[in-house]
């Protein structure tokens, strides 16, 4: 049995446009009246979906397929597809249950069920996917990434949990909900999701700890650095003064990383990176860039007074999480479906791509200009229209990009 990489990430491509015309109406709800639907409930499967059957579908797949071309997995090919596929069925089972019934219910018995579901099902992929690492070359520095990532994702499931349990006792506390919230959102982010990327990254620019040695030490710096950055998210708390200072320097660890990992690339990798088509070299840069912000926000959040500022206004909150889940991993993970050619692109795809990264980044634009404003208290005239609008953009570059990735065509790849 094969391993059908394009079939699945056909999906994956699916879920991120219902994931998208949720998002639209949402943003029609808050802008225009419209009675059906529960505006939190719709959140709930937004986010949920937007986790499990957009990103965790696509890296799941991603890192299958590292597995597939790996000469030292090939004798275990058949029983593992096999396998992987029942986990990859399985998991998109979860999605849509959780797509369909928080959009009921909220958080109910069903919505927790197949929540609850996807969570062992995720246990299942993780035992088998690092079982089958072993096989892998050690010198190989994805497998690190991917194994850290596997483990970051396990350990954000104990804010699901508390989350849940809350919500079936009716016993919520403010605080502990929103660093349940957080905890959750912090080990999938910055954890599950950006270790996989990245060991995705190390992978597809084949990097060799013998070609530099801080291709091997920024792992360490970032996974040690990963479990005090967690406490960024609750800086409103009254913690004790240590654990502020060594979120602090977390965040100056991630930032010098990242900034030094970043050069290295430019210095040794720019030739490789110029072989690929325009489209494709932007989107990686709007990548690099965003994620860039994203370091120097987190070290500007350890100022007391800005993060009181920004955990107090909801704008700055959603204008975060969305750089992080559309500029950043999204974007990258259509950077990698089509520059390594899981799905052959063409001029519609093209536009397709650059249409959804305008509207990305007119997304971020909008929403920090609210965000800033929001400090003084300032409403922007017609942004709940704007957001409308770039919501609908968001759709039509997706849509785009959906149906000619999964449409047949005699077309050869745009190169």
């Amino acid at each position: 049995m094969k391993f059908n990489s394009k079939f699945w990430l056909k999906f994956s491509l699916i879920n991120l446009l219902i994931v998208a015309l949720i998002g639209v109406l949402m943003r029609y709800k808050i802008g225009f009246e419209f009675p059906f639907f529960d505006q939190k409930h719709l959140q709930h499967s937004h986010s949920h979906f937007a986790f499990s059957g957009w990103i965790s579908h696509t890296l799941m797949v991603l890192m299958i397929s590292f597995l597939v071309k790996k000469e030292a997995w090939r004798d275990t090919l058949d029983k593992s597809c096999k396998k992987y596929n029942a986990i990859l069925v399985a998991n998109l089972i979860c999605a849509y249950g959780m797509l369909i019934f928080f959009c009921i219910e909220g958080y109910g018995f069903f919505s927790i069920l197949f929540s609850t579901a996807s969570i062992l099902v995720f246990c299942f992929f993780a035992y088998y996917f690092i079982k089958d690492l072993k096989l892998i070359p050690a010198d190989d520095l994805s497998k690190n990434w991917f194994k850290a990532a596997l483990f970051f994702a396990i350990l954000s499931s104990l804010g699901t949990f508390a989350l849940a349990y809350m919500m079936i006792t009716k016993n919520i506390h403010q605080e502990e909900y929103l660093a349940s919230i957080y905890f959750y959102l912090h080990f999938q982010y910055n954890g599950w999701f950006f270790f996989a990327c990245m060991g995705l990254l190390f992978s597809f620019l084949n990097l060799k700890a013998s070609e530099n040695p801080f291709y091997a030490t920024v792992f360490k710096l970032f996974f040690f650095s990963c479990i005090p950055a967690y406490f960024l998210s609750t800086l409103w708390w009254d913690l004790p003064i240590w654990i502020y200072v060594v979120t602090v320097i977390a965040s100056f660890i991630q930032v010098y990383s990242w900034l030094r990992f970043l050069i290295l690339l430019v210095k040794t990798k720019q030739e490789l990176i110029d072989n690929h088509p325009f489209f494709l070299r932007y989107i990686l840069l709007f990548v690099g860039f965003s994620l860039s912000v994203k370091f120097l926000l987190q070290l500007g959040s350890t100022i007391p007074a800005l993060s009181q500022l920004a955990f107090g206004f909801r704008p700055i909150v959603i204008a975060y999480l969305h750089l992080v889940l559309l500029a950043i991993i999204s974007l990258f993970l259509l950077f990698y479906i089509y520059a390594n050619h899981f799905i052959h692109f063409n001029k519609q795809i093209k536009i397709g791509v650059i249409i959804f990264s305008i509207g990305v980044l007119l997304n971020e634009i909008i929403l920090a200009i609210q965000g800033i404003a929001s400090f003084s208290y300032t409403v922007i005239p017609h942004v709940n229209g704007m957001l409308f609008g770039i919501a609908i953009i968001l759709v039509t570059g997706i849509g785009i990009t959906s149906i000619y990735s999964i449409k047949k065509n005699k077309n050869s790849p745009l190169l």
